[in-house]
């Protein structure tokens, strides 16, 4: 079986990440006055293996700055420093500083060295005069060993015989990383290799583990510390670990062992460069000769998703139906008859049932839970209330809520200015909350939903809220508006929404945080770009809600088939209220000429297709169809000519294709090989509101 190192790298790069949002999540829900040690240990345990595995892909700049972080946690977990506020943000600094190598590594990209620096210079401080990472547990151990040696008659040294399985290295652990450790809680400790079952050098494996060792160590160490090295290889390796007097050191040996190869006694040095040496005529590299630089060299960014199992399985058994159908079928066909054509059908219909579930199915892979986004908000919050002195409760709801990974990971940016935001210009600093009587404490709400067939992402604060009257005349100053619009020809949604305009602050002044024009405009195109909406609520002295609405996936929509001048476009059916056959005794006028259509005693504004896609003149309205359509609270009528069938459609993009086309969101090949293009329901309301603003003030025509 080859050893893929470059895919055990990988793994090692996932699971790093792992521990790392373990770290940053227990630290910053960590209180230092609380005496409960478990979460200590746990993000003790996550520093561990980050260091371990580091070790064990040659990345020493990663395992020895989070052996500083180990070192200090383990000064906690064993109570001999008390855990403070300031040590929690260093910590909080580390795990930032561990992600910045662990991504050079991972593509190459320079190290932050200053803040490596910055950030081990304050751990050092913290470590203070028991900057060995192992004093602490030293002399708890020294403590111990005496207690030992009062009770026995003679001293004693541990005894290691370490001797892992052949296939140790598989698994992605390295003896040579092990013994290193050993070595750091004994300096003087005796190590020898055992070459016994190494075989001849043409017979060798290099994916296989053919040494095995023992080891001397001082009884000033702990038997708890020498099998905590060990414990992560306890189920890959055969351990014993004795207690040796100096009498049963200097017994000769059996006659069974003079027989055996005898052990070579080496140095940690030679250890190393035992655990290196490989075949010349054999290319295959085990983990341990593993060079440094191939851990650093740049490689393309590989996108990787975990599965739940049972997803596989489902998976699995949807392949094995197709399988089953695909063979009836070709049996039918192998000598097909007239009369074998219902079961022909059926079989047809089987087809399309199992395909239609697999494609469910695949796309339910690519679905991931809120909380890869949301898990991210506690660590910005907590940060950006410390630089801005106020006080923030993150409430989160949703966090189990589902999302395609594509569709959440540009998601993200968008939800990060607005939580920023929503921190530096909503929540009201400490004092002025409690002279405006309400608590000191602001409060910000994450909340995720599904609605339909889209995501509703939701970031609300109780802060001071939006002043429209402010947001016009900062409008007219940056000329966001033109300077003869009156205040009384925009509705308060509609002012809302000039915060979104390009290059357009309310802040008074420039900080590293906000005011530089720059975000907001930038979260409505990325969010217009995934083929969603924002909408914005404010009430001043109350705050503020901003309502994001996505496509659960970018990948396939279900559609409705029209044609318009001849042509055939695809209306994402969730945008789709109802359609009807015109009655031209409900048509109305408003000023500017602009078409109304009376439904239910709400006068709806009719948006013609043909001419809104520039595809020329749409004619009378007389035996037309108007599709009733809403996106972001917006409603109009579409005038179409015929409506055809309703199918799932797969999204091609334009953008990468061809080009932005205003009014289209993407396209899609039919059935027949024909190419159809889909209508972006968002983009053709908001233009045709924006010349017609008096029809849609507040969405509506009254």
């Amino acid at each position: 079986m080859a050893l893929d190192m470059e895919q055990l790298r990988k793994m090692f790069y996932e699971e790093c990440r792992e521990n790392l949002e373990v770290l940053e999540g227990v630290l910053l829900k960590l209180d230092p006055s609380d005496d409960d040690l478990e979460p200590i240990n746990t993000i003790f345990r996550a520093a561990h293996s980050i260091k371990g595995g580091a070790a064990t892909f040659n990345l020493f700049d990663i395992s020895e700055f989070t052996h500083s972080v180990e070192a200090y946690l383990d000064l906690v977990r064993n109570e001999e420093i008390k855990l403070s506020v300031e040590a929690i943000d260093v910590l909080l600094e580390s795990v930032d500083c561990i992600m910045n190598m662990l991504e050079g590594h991972e593509s190459g990209k320079a190290v932050d060295s200053n803040l490596q620096e910055s950030v081990s210079k304050k751990l050092e401080a913290l470590l203070g005069d028991n900057a060995e990472p192992s004093s602490g547990s030293a002399d708890k151990a020294d403590q111990a060993s005496e207690e030992t040696n009062s009770a026995d008659s003679s001293s004693f040294t541990w005894h290691i015989t370490f001797v892992p399985h052949p296939e140790m290295f598989f698994s992605g652990n390295d003896p040579l990383r092990i013994l290193r450790e050993v070595k750091e809680l004994d300096d003087k400790s005796n190590i020898t290799a055992n070459l016994e079952k190494l075989p001849n050098i043409n017979e060798i494996e290099g994916e296989l583990c053919y040494l095995s060792w023992q080891a001397s160590v001082s009884n000033a160490v702990s038997e708890e510390q020498i099998r905590e090295i060990f414990e992560w290889v306890e189920d890959e390796c055969d351990l014993t670990l004795e207690k040796l007097t100096d009498q049963q050191e200097d017994t000769p040996p059996t006659s069974a062992e003079k027989e055996s190869s005898p052990p070579v006694e080496v140095e940690a040095s030679t250890v190393e460069e035992t655990a290196k040496t490989k075949p010349k005529d054999n290319e295959k590299k085990a983990p341990a000769s593993a060079p440094a630089a191939a851990a650093t060299k740049a490689e393309p960014s590989v996108s990787s998703i975990r599965v739940d199992i049972d997803k596989v399985d489902g998976l699995i058994n949807l392949v094995g139906e197709l399988v089953i159908t695909q063979s009836m079928l070709a049996e039918i066909g192998n000598d097909f008859t007239i009369d074998k054509l219902e079961k022909l059908k059926s079989g047809l219909d089987q087809l399309l049932q199992n395909s239609k579930d697999l494609q469910e199915n695949v796309l339910n892979i690519r679905m991931l839970p809120m909380s890869f986004a949301f898990s991210r908000f506690p660590r910005l919050v907590r940060d950006l209330c410390g630089r801005l002195e106020k006080k923030v409760d993150l409430q989160i709801q949703g966090e189990n809520t589902e999302l395609d990974k594509t569709v959440l990971e540009r998601i993200v940016d968008p939800l990060v200015h607005l939580v920023r935001n929503g921190i530096d210009h909503g929540i009201e600093i400490p004092q002025i909350r409690l002279e405006n009587g309400k608590s000191e404490e602001g409060t910000i709400q994450l909340n995720a939903y599904h609605q339909g067939g889209s995501i509703v992402i939701e970031i609300e604060d109780d802060g001071a809220g939006i002043d429209c009257d402010k947001l016009w005349n900062k409008a007219l100053e940056k000329g966001v508006v033109a300077a003869d619009t009156r205040r009384d020809e925009m509705s308060e949604k509609q002012v809302l929404g000039l915060i979104f305009a390009p290059g357009f602050s309310t802040a008074e002044e420039v900080t590293d945080v906000s005011g530089r024009g720059v975000g907001m405009d930038v979260v409505k195109r990325n969010i217009e770009e995934l083929g969603g909406h924002i909408e914005v609520e404010s009430e001043l002295g109350k705050g503020s809600k901003f309502t994001i609405s996505l496509p659960l996936t970018l990948a396939i929509l279900d559609g409705q088939l029209v044609k318009v001048g001849g042509e055939v476009y695809v209306i994402p059916l969730l945008t789709i209220v109802e359609s009807i056959q015109i009655d031209m005794e409900c048509v109305k006028f408003a000023s500017g000429g602009v078409e109304l259509y009376r439904l239910r005693e709400e006068n709806i504004p009719i948006l013609r297709l043909q001419d809104e896609l520039k595809m020329g003149d749409s004619g009378p309205l007389e035996e037309r169809i108007l599709c009733f359509v809403e996106a972001a609270g917006n409603r109009v009528g579409l005038l179409l000519d015929e409506l055809l069938d309703q199918q799932q459609v797969v999204i091609k993009s334009l953008e990468s294709n061809y080009s932005k086309v205003q009014g289209l969101s993407g396209a899609t090949i039919l059935g027949d090989g024909s190419v159809s293009l889909i209508l972006d329901i968002q983009g053709l309301i908001t233009g045709f509101l924006s010349r017609n603003a008096d029809v849609g003030r507040n969405g509506r025509a009254a």
